[in-house]
């Protein structure tokens, strides 16, 4: 008797569940096209924006920098929580990592960074930084917001979800490398294709943008002291100008693009600071200098690196100095370079969205982003989403004034989660013997679980 009680209650409960989008592995064009509206149209509830919105505005009056996302991480978190998402924390410090799905092959990612800028924020309204000297100037909390939005949808819908869709939160973008520590600690194990977005002030809202191929340059710092003897401006046969040495490094350092770069291929060396000194008349005994260098291939980023250390070092050494360089090994990031085959998702699933005629190819831009760490080691699609208005002034990223358009954030939401989704649908797994949510250490007989 018993065991019938509990074949009906099975019974019932199956009848009244809902038909999962991917029960049939055919689904038709129009099928697979509809998922995409049908996220954008859930996302836009004023319920689901409002809840967006409130998030990022708490993370915007509380921002952190880089590797300090603690408050940040326990928002996110708590909002996992809530969801009855697992997750993994921490990772590289202040890093989550959440699980939405089977648990099984495939694995597809999608990626917000977390942290703030070291700036003071110089737009006045009601949400405005309550940390001096520290605003998210980039759109980070935007992100974070959108992606939550995502997995509220993702995880409404989880039972038609043929894998497993992993939320990464990633700490220190901004010149931190988190990319690279989330990576060396396993964030991306078993993680087949990875996809993040960018808000930008230069697209008009309703529209993206990307590219297949190099996206942004890799990018590196250096700083070079150099040494000579001081002594009175007035008779300078008595020392070894090091000001004379570094003016003649920095011109030397210009011909490296213009006299030794193909060309077709696009490179920028910038000196951006020059500090010594501090009287009109006394040559000092030493100089820095620092700056930035790019470049769209490996091949040509460390040959930049090796030439601009030698070129110092033996410019230096015609003035009668001696310099020092030191690169910024954290600083170094690789090529952002965006996968044909995921491009051409992408293009699919904002087609849907926005339509086909408001999604741009732009041209690769030598600004540096540590999400290439993420596509350098796995199939990845980094896109520019579009938020500016048709009035008032624009302010890009790292500016005091920026300013976040919250109107994007349906679209943004809605893109994360038609992305994955969609992706999981078209790329079957090819495993045997597919891993468990036990494996990935997040069942309650594991090690780690949810709410860990």
């Amino acid at each position: 008797m018993a065991f019938l009680k509990w074949f009906l209650l099975i019974f019932t409960l199956h009848s009244f569940m809902p038909t999962p989008i991917s029960s049939n592995l055919s689904l038709t064009k129009e099928a697979l096209a509809q998922i995409p509206l049908n996220f954008l149209e859930f996302s836009k509830k004023p319920e689901i924006m409002d809840w967006m919105v409130n998030i990022r505005r708490k993370i915007h009056e509380n921002r952190e920098l880089g590797y300090e996302e603690f408050e940040t991480s326990k928002l996110i978190r708590a909002e996992l929580d809530l969801m009855g998402i697992p997750y993994k924390y921490p990772i590289a410090v202040t890093g989550v990592v959440g699980y939405i799905g089977t648990g099984k092959p495939p694995f597809v990612a999608l990626r917000a960074d977390m942290d703030a800028l070291a700036m003071e924020e110089l737009v006045e309204w009601e949400h405005k930084s309550k940390v001096p000297g520290k605003m998210h100037a980039c759109g980070h909390d935007a992100h974070v917001a959108m992606l939550l939005g995502a997995a509220k949808m993702l995880q409404h819908n989880q039972n038609d979800l043929q894998g497993t869709v992993v939320l990464i939160f990633q700490p220190a973008e901004e010149g931190g490398g988190g990319a690279k520590i989330m990576l060396d600690e396993g964030a991306l194990d078993k993680v087949d294709a990875i996809f993040a977005l960018h808000v930008t002030a230069r697209v008009p809202i309703g529209m993206v943008a990307s590219r297949p191929g190099p996206i942004s340059a890799a990018m590196g710092f250096f700083e070079a002291v150099i040494n000579g003897k001081g002594g009175h401006a007035a008779i300078p046969q008595h020392t070894v100008d090091p000001i004379l040495a570094a003016s003649n490094v920095i011109v030397s350092l210009q011909h490296l693009v213009s006299r030794e770069a193909d060309p077709l291929d696009s490179q920028v060396v910038s000196i951006a600071k020059f500090q010594g000194g501090g009287a009109f008349n006394v040559i000092p005994d030493s100089v820095t200098i620092g700056g930035t260098f790019r470049a769209f291939s490996k091949e040509s980023f460390l040959q930049l690196r090796q030439r601009i250390e030698e070129v110092i070092s033996k410019q230096a050494s015609v003035q009668r100095c001696n310099a020092t360089v030191i690169f910024d090994e954290r600083s170094m990031y690789p090529v952002n370079s965006n996968n044909k085959e995921l491009h051409e998702h992408f293009r699919k699933v904002a087609g849907e969205i926005l339509g086909s005629e408001n999604i741009i190819e732009m041209q690769p831009q030598m600004g540096g982003e540590d999400f290439a760490f993420f596509s350098e080691s796995i199939p990845g699609l980094f896109f520019f989403l579009g938020m500016k208005e048709t009035e008032g002034a624009v302010h890009s990223g790292h500016s005091p004034y920026f300013r976040v358009n919250e109107d994007v954030f349906p679209y943004g939401a809605a893109l994360h989660a038609s992305l994955a989704i969609t992706y999981l649908l078209q790329n079957p797994t090819k495993y045997t013997s597919p891993p468990e949510f036990c494996e990935l250490g997040l069942s309650g007989n594991c090690s780690w679980h949810a709410g860990s």
